[in-house]
């Protein structure tokens, strides 16, 4: 009997976990009406705010770890942060996370952004526009221009990257042991969405993988909270949770070290295995430290 009231209520929490990501279904009058909230839920949600990260005195943070991650969005546990890339047949409300940074940032929502992971390089959206999208003019456009003729708009070919060129993200964190409260703990620096190079996306041989620009996460997690991301069984969490609770799978190609934090593959070269091996090998450690603190 005890099982068969445990299968009940994982049904029920099922059933309520479906029915939130459904607003107002059951009230629609018309098609139109679904996901429509009440004023008083625009209102509440208006107000709703990431958790604050708590003050951590220098003092307290008895170790710590900086280290570069790439997430793969190839794999399936990653697919949240990559999907949906078709937004012609899907509701407002669900947007890849690069559409997501990336309307936030002509939003003006973000303005952190940078050139690399250390930050020291700061970026407009102006700057960073070239990145994100090509524009060329073909021939005969050429020739209308040498004529001196205004070009006609269907011989200027524009390229946009879009959430479905994005293929992989890096990721800048540290970990470290607060003392006070005797807990491993970890916090995202800085995010970056990586993609083909956009003059040369077309070309096969010439799509090495480009970081496009880097957000400090800080800034960014207002954004991320208010934008969901599916996670399966019918229901979502906003992006800041599923990046701060570590709900993607990550490889570390980079740690804090004294020969300036060099990359694995600068001292394990051409040797895919080994570098995952190490990398294997620094999440352990990282892991380690925690339980050897227990350890007497």
């Amino acid at each position: 009997m005890k099982g068969k009231y445990i299968i009940y209520s994982l049904f029920l929490l099922i059933g309520f976990s479906g029915l939130s990501q459904t607003a107002n279904i059951l009230n629609a009058k018309k098609p139109e009406d679904i996901g429509k909230s009440t004023n008083a839920e625009l209102t509440e949600a208006a107000d709703e705010k990431p958790l604050e990260y708590g003050y951590v005195d220098d003092r307290d943070v008895l170790w710590s770890k900086g280290t570069w991650e790439i997430i793969d969005l190839d794999e399936r546990v990653n697919f949240p942060l990559y999907y949906p890339v078709d937004t012609l047949n899907i509701s407002a409300n669900r947007r890849s996370l690069y559409d997501v940074l990336v309307r936030a940032i002509k939003e003006g929502k973000i303005e952190n952004i940078y050139a690399d992971s250390y930050f020291t390089e700061k970026r407009t959206l102006k700057d960073i526009q070239a990145t994100l999208s090509r524009v060329d003019t073909t021939n005969y456009g050429i020739e209308q221009y040498n004529a001196g003729q205004e070009v006609d708009e269907q011989f200027i070919d524009r390229r946009d990257l879009s959430a479905a060129d994005i293929q992989e993200y890096k990721i800048r964190g540290i970990w470290y042991f607060d003392k006070r409260q005797a807990e491993l703990k970890y916090r995202i620096l800085g995010i970056a969405p990586r993609a083909p190079d956009v003059n040369f996306i077309d070309d096969s041989e010439l799509n090495d993988l480009v970081d496009l620009f880097w957000v400090w996460y800080p800034d960014a997690r207002e954004v991320l909270y208010k934008a969901k991301a599916y996670i399966g069984n019918n229901t979502t969490v906003s992006y800041d949770q599923l990046l701060n609770s570590r709900r993607f799978n990550s490889v570390i190609y980079k740690e804090d070290n004294v020969q300036g934090d060099r990359q694995i593959n600068d001292y394990i070269v051409d040797n895919s295995f080994m570098q995952l091996l190490e990398s294997e090998r620094i999440k352990e450690q990282i892991r380690n430290f925690e339980q050897d603190m227990w350890n007497y």
